[in-house]
């Protein structure tokens, strides 16, 4: 459900009381994140309905203000519904590289308080906020303290939720919306929870929802009532982690285990694109992308996917291990064209999106990765060396490296390969 509808559930919070006594878990949530970056630079639409995303006529909304939230407008939706719905809204396209700049810049504010902070996203966060009582005070004072920083040196707004767990602190910071702190205290955790719809929770998505609703469950109070062993014989080990979410236990560890960091691209086509090389051209557009971000991050990738939507929206993924680590787009693309041409073969359907997935990363000083000594660059920008009676497909480490010196210093697109060119 969208926070909008979260912060209308929920009973009244001002029956909560003031006592942050152990509510020493921070869940900090940057508000609208990427319209406030954008307004930064455009003060002059604070208060105006903004929609952050791409122009494309299927271009999707990555956020929305919440003045324009007021129209139903929400992030993933398509943006010409988004205009159908609130026609007054003004479009920006995503600023590429700001994010993550204003995210650190607000992270690093978060990290002079302490050490224990677990980012989850870009905009959000958990703070264990322990460590920090005896020289700072209270939970509830820090995290205003913390909030009231991030505006100062940042002009951002943070809603933060303040509790003894990071599922309870979670809930909290999305009653806070926007711009608030909201503390539940421990003896008042059922209060809070049980009122809110089931769906609430983190973890509950539709499918699960629906399964839930046929039972009969439909807040959270459901839920927390119903017998345990039958939670977990009908749906399994996470729905018993569903259970004691509901009653406001979370044993997980601030930092949980690390994910298999990835990065990706992905295109969606102004119109179905049927034609092979030009699926081909587009292949090397998005590898010449995520191998930029890549090498800017000192990653090598181990692995490399492909997702392939077609016109009816069936998508489609296949995923290659590469034969070393690689951070050089014809690397990428080499490993990815034979299972390119087999879905265009074996689906001769218009192609709706593409995109390009590298995981499995690993530090590029980790890789073992060596140039060859007399790679030799073909007309498409991807060099070839022998390796015993192999022909490798490379790129030239060295020459990626003064394309990235390049466009740093005039831009994106201020360079690239000449079949980026084709399409006129």
């Amino acid at each position: 459900m969208s926070r909008k509808q979260l912060a209308r559930g929920g009973g009244d919070l001002t029956q909560l009381g003031a006592d942050d006594t152990g509510c020493v878990i921070l869940h900090l949530d940057m508000d609208a994140f990427f319209v406030g970056v954008e307004l930064l630079s455009r003060p002059e639409l604070a208060g105006r309905p903004v929609v952050v995303g791409g122009r494309e006529g299927r271009g999707v909304v990555v956020s929305a203000s919440y003045e324009a939230r007021e129209y139903g407008v929400h992030a993933a939706m398509p943006v010409s519904r988004a205009l159908q719905l609130c026609p007054r809204a003004i479009l920006i396209p995503p600023s590429r590289g700001q994010y993550s700049l204003w995210s650190r810049r607000v992270f690093e504010i978060v990290e002079r308080v302490t050490p224990d902070v677990a980012r989850v996203s870009i905009d959000e966060g958990y703070v264990d906020v322990s460590s920090a009582l005896r020289r700072l005070g209270s939970p509830a004072r820090i995290a205003q303290g913390i909030r009231t920083q991030i505006r100062r040196e940042t002009g951002l707004t943070a809603s933060v939720g303040a509790a003894s767990t990071k599922v309870v602190a979670k809930l909290a910071s999305a009653r806070a919306k926007p711009d608030g702190l909201l503390v539940v205290p421990v003896a008042q955790v059922d209060d809070f929870l049980r009122p809110m719809p089931v769906e609430a929770l983190p973890g509950v998505g539709q499918s699960t929802q629906r399964g839930m609703a046929r039972f009969g469950i439909r807040t959270i109070a459901d839920l927390a009532d119903a017998d345990p062993r039958w939670v977990e014989r009908t749906f399994g080990a996470h729905g018993r982690r569903l259970f004691d979410f509901a009653h406001g236990r979370d044993d997980r560890p601030l930092r949980s285990e690390p994910k298999d960091p990835s990065v990706s691209a992905e295109r969606t086509f102004g119109e179905d694109v049927w034609d092979l090389p030009r699926l081909e051209t587009e292949l090397l557009r998005l590898c010449d992308d995520v191998a930029g971000r890549l090498r800017a991050d000192g990653s090598a990738a181990r692995g490399v996917g492909l997702k392939y939507r077609l016109d009816d929206f069936t998508t489609l993924s296949r995923s290659v291990t590469l034969p070393a680590p690689t951070d050089l787009p014809g690397d990428l693309r080499t490993a990815l064209l034979p299972a390119l041409r087999a879905l265009r073969e074996a689906h001769r359907q218009g192609v709706r999106l593409l995109g390009v997935r590298a995981h499995d990363l690993v530090p590029i000083a980790e890789s073992g990765r060596q140039g060859a000594l007399f790679d030799v660059e073909d007309g498409g920008g991807v060099s070839v060396g022998r390796s015993g009676d192999e022909d490798v497909a490379r790129g030239s480490h060295e020459a990626q490296r003064a394309l990235d010196a390049v466009r740093s210093r005039f831009g994106e697109s201020s360079i690239a390969p000449a079949s980026f060119l084709e399409e006129g």
